[in-house]
């Protein structure tokens, strides 16, 4: 069986946290897109982890965990993660690779620096990963897959030069910067083929025997839906699809093989980036939220940058819910609002004086206001409570109207940042 996980928003979900559970009965955990720009917190008994390339299921002995070709495959990233997580005391793992990933490049993350700095006032708020300058290559077909590392090296070094020569024209000419030597990258892309060499394998005939033998797999998503190129709040989104249905594609099997889409909500919102944002709150409002929030505090796990908060937003988690095809939801950080007297869900938006529940494009939800509906709080802890009907009524209240608003199930109740902190409901 396949399982994706996914988040319903604009990532910061904690969806790590549900993988390195659900992963205790799973096989295999893919990451099928995205790279080293968003991190998974984790917390178990080994420590506090914040992976950012690495699949969240790699604490497991009885795991095998896959970086999948949807992935922007930072290797230095990748191994220096690897080597930090086994100096803590974590098993070294079993991982692969797929020989079709493509290699983030020593550039890419240079041009995403220089971009970000040329836009000023109007940037993306780019965690400067190399996320878009590599999707762009790859998509413009001047981007390379790891199998190429293992090929003819005079091919090899006709394409960088050729790169080379289209790369320089804009460092010169827009962001008057050092040119790109061909022959310094053919060096740093041998170092990173001994690298990544031990973990090279056709993935996808992997994954296909994998499913013929019953594997559990889980897919591991990055971000939410609406960091979603498609489906988000472009521009001010991601460079790949962060729907499960992309899952099939990142990983290499088919589509109908994932039966289950597990999409991870949060009690409250929170963001990392621009864009637009219609339940964010601000001033003391917020730092309250945000100190409270997360374990430590809502803070970007890759950037460090304190994250945007706002309240549980209805319309837009109901529209991630939709455009993820989810099966069951599971609501996260539910013990952060204990706190407050009362809690607002934002259930509408206002724009240009007319009320709507549906999620627009871009252009509309930048005029878009929000329409509160306000409910008592239970102003108690409620982490270590394992049974739902132990739960506050008022507490239960707040997850069955996120529930109702939503449309689908709630199965799973994250009350804490440990791995055993859940209730499952049914």
């Amino acid at each position: 069986m396949v399982r994706a996980i996914v988040g319903a928003n604009w990532g910061d979900e904690g969806k790590g946290k549900i993988t390195d559970m659900l992963a205790k009965e799973s096989d295999i955990i893919i990451r099928f897109q995205g790279g080293s720009n968003a991190g998974h917190t984790i917390i178990n008994d080994y420590g506090k982890f914040a992976l950012h390339i690495l699949p969240s299921g790699v604490f497991y002995d009885h795991t095998t965990s896959i970086i999948g070709n949807g992935v922007a495959l930072n290797i230095p990233y990748l191994i220096g993660e690897l080597k930090d997580i086994t100096s803590k005391g974590v098993p070294m793992p079993r991982i692969l690779v797929s020989d079709r990933a493509q290699i983030m490049m020593p550039y890419h993350i240079l041009f995403d620096t220089y971009e970000e700095a040329r836009l000023a006032g109007r940037s993306f708020g780019s965690t400067k990963s190399g996320i878009a300058p590599f999707y762009s290559d790859k998509y413009a077909k001047i981007g390379f897959q790891v199998c190429e590392l293992f090929g003819d090296e005079t091919a090899l070094m006709e394409k960088l030069e050729n790169v080379c020569a289209l790369k320089n024209v804009l460092l010169e000419h827009l962001y008057h910067k050092p040119l790109l030597d061909p022959k310094e990258l053919f060096d740093t892309m041998m170092e990173y083929k001994e690298m990544i060499a031990p973990y090279v394998c056709d993935v996808s005939r992997y994954l296909h025997d994998a499913l013929k033998e019953g594997k559990n797999i889980l897919l591991e998503g990055q971000l939410g839906s609406l960091k979603d190129p498609d489906h988000g709040i472009y521009p001010m989104v991601t460079s790949s699809s962060t729907l499960a249905a992309y899952g099939a594609i990142g990983a290499g099997i088919p589509p109908y093989e994932i039966k289950n889409i597990t999409t991870v909500v949060k009690a409250y919102s929170s963001a990392v980036g621009a864009g637009a944002f219609v339940s964010e709150i601000f001033g003391d409002e917020a730092d309250e939220l945000r100190r409270r929030g997360g374990d430590g505090g809502e803070f970007g796990a890759t950037t460090g940058r304190p994250r945007r908060m706002g309240w549980f937003d209805a319309v837009a988690t109901r529209y991630g819910c939709r455009v993820q095809g989810t099966t069951e939801a599971v609501l996260t950080v539910l013990d952060v609002l204990g706190y407050l007297d009362e809690i607002p869900i934002c259930v509408g938006y206002e724009i240009d004086g007319k009320i709507t529940k549906d999620f627009p494009t871009t252009p509309d939800l930048e005029r878009a206001k929000p329409v509160y509906k306000t409910l008592p709080g239970w102003k108690c802890e409620i982490r270590g409570i394992k049974k739902y009907e132990e739960l506050p009524e008022n507490c239960r209240k707040y997850v069955e109207t996120i529930e109702e608003e939503l449309g689908v199930p709630v199965t799973m109740v994250s009350n804490g940042p440990g791995r055993d902190d859940i209730i499952f409901r049914r």
